[in-house]
């Protein structure tokens, strides 16, 4: 693979340039993980016999390497971010192609934590060269078409699913062997079609902490421990309380894709037009509201359709988190943002490590408490967002501009 500066890559067939990478690989990650995600509930129950404290550990497991994204820095040293994203694509394709044929807690763990080492890294690399290769103006735009496209892409393979599965009697390896090859498929193309991008700001490739990026680290701890109670527990609620089977759960899923299709790249150009403080705080506000109705539904018996509504209304608020990124982007020097980018995802799975197998032995005795500290958290995210300043930039992090430390700190 030959290398290209950034500014040479312009020159290039549009189909050739950085972001026609960063679409692809937004086509193969969700077509390898959305679909691993969308059988794991009735995979894990009617094969496994996963009860609420088992997929709290499985998905503590899975958040291990998330805790651990921080050693993306370390390998960065001898590996090009780009090169890395791609083999941890690879990584994440194998093994959802194999999942099904480990079907026992000790293989379900085992790959679950291959897949996640895939997935994170790849995720965390991801974030830093979006960051790089997009320019602020056009960061809040693009974002907003990528998560689009990833949508659009997994929609693809779950109407597949939801269409073929009862149809053609499929069976859960069949499909994770399609998801993961035709990831895998992806991923190779874009090895071998795509030149090394080079940004024009050297990465720093040691672990750094500043100061002055501290309202950022706490919003990214805030949503990693908020996240996992949605990832965890809300898909697990419609499989144990009310019986949705693959093809229905994967309906609802298509619901959640379809409208961020639809919605994501507005919501990217509300942040480039409203700000990052107004766009969190407009997420958060809804997400208090999702939380305390999911808690209503099992303290008060509220039915299936409310719990689908939420659902969908759950995603569409998670989508609006493209806003942290671009507040990071304003506020960052160049040169961190790779190193800065592993710090944050290791900070965003700190609390993702022990929260889902605690709040597994909490589901088992009152699920409903357990949506209810998921609001508890996203208020707390939403009196974080409001010290996001305007305009944020370096010297201007927070609304304390006044006693804000230096930009070199």
């Amino acid at each position: 693979m030959r290398t290209m500066p950034l500014a040479e890559a312009k020159k290039l067939p549009l189909w050739k340039q950085p972001i026609a990478l960063l679409a692809l690989m937004a086509i193969a990650m969700p077509l390898a993980f959305s679909t691993w995600s969308a059988l794991l509930n009735n995979f894990v129950i009617e094969v496994a016999d996963f009860d609420g404290s088992d997929i709290g550990w499985l998905h503590t497991v899975r958040e291990i390497p998330g805790f651990f994204a921080v050693g993306v820095i370390a390998i960065i040293i001898f590996m090009r971010e780009q090169v890395l994203g791609l083999v941890s694509l690879v990584m994440l394709a194998v093994a959802t192609m194999i999942t099904a044929q480990f079907p026992s807690m000790g293989g379900i763990l085992t790959v679950t934590m291959l897949s996640s080492i895939g997935f994170h890294y790849y995720e965390t690399v991801n974030q830093s060269l979006q960051l790089q290769w997009l320019t602020k103006e056009e960061a809040p735009r693009i974002l907003g078409w990528l998560l689009a496209i990833g949508s659009g892409a997994t929609l693809v393979a779950y109407t597949s699913i939801v269409l073929t599965w009862e149809a053609l009697g499929l069976s859960y390896n069949t499909v994770y062997m399609i998801a993961g090859g035709a990831s895998l498929a992806i991923v190779a193309y874009c090895i071998l079609a795509f030149p090394q991008f080079e940004a024009p700001h050297p990465q720093v490739k040691k672990m750094i902490l500043r100061r002055r990026y501290w309202l950022y680290y706490a919003l990214q701890f805030m949503s990693g421990a908020r996240r996992q109670i949605f990832v965890v527990f809300a898909g697990f609620m419609m499989v144990e309380r009310f019986g949705f089977d693959v093809h229905e759960i994967t309906a609802l899923y298509l619901i959640n894709l379809v409208a961020n299709m639809v919605l994501a790249p507005l919501f990217g150009r509300a942040v480039g037009h409203f700000g990052e403080r107004n766009a969190l705080a407009f997420e958060y506000v809804g997400l208090v509201l999702v939380f305390l109705a999911y808690g209503g539904i099992y303290w008060f018996g509220w039915g299936v359709l409310l719990a689908a509504a939420l659902y969908v209304l759950d995603h569409l608020f998670f989508a609006l988190a493209l806003a942290l990124k671009t507040y990071f982007q304003k506020i960052a020097d160049p040169g961190d943002i790779a190193p800065t980018a592993a710090v944050a995802f290791t900070i965003n799975h700190i609390a993702a490590v022990f929260l889902p197998a605690a709040l597994g032995y909490l589901w088992i005795v009152s699920p409903g408490a357990v949506f209810f500290l998921a609001a508890a958290m996203a208020f707390t995210s939403l009196v974080l967002a409001l010290l996001i300043p305007r305009h944020p930039e370096p010297g201007n992090e927070t609304i304390f501009k006044s006693i804000a430390p230096t930009p070199a700190e």
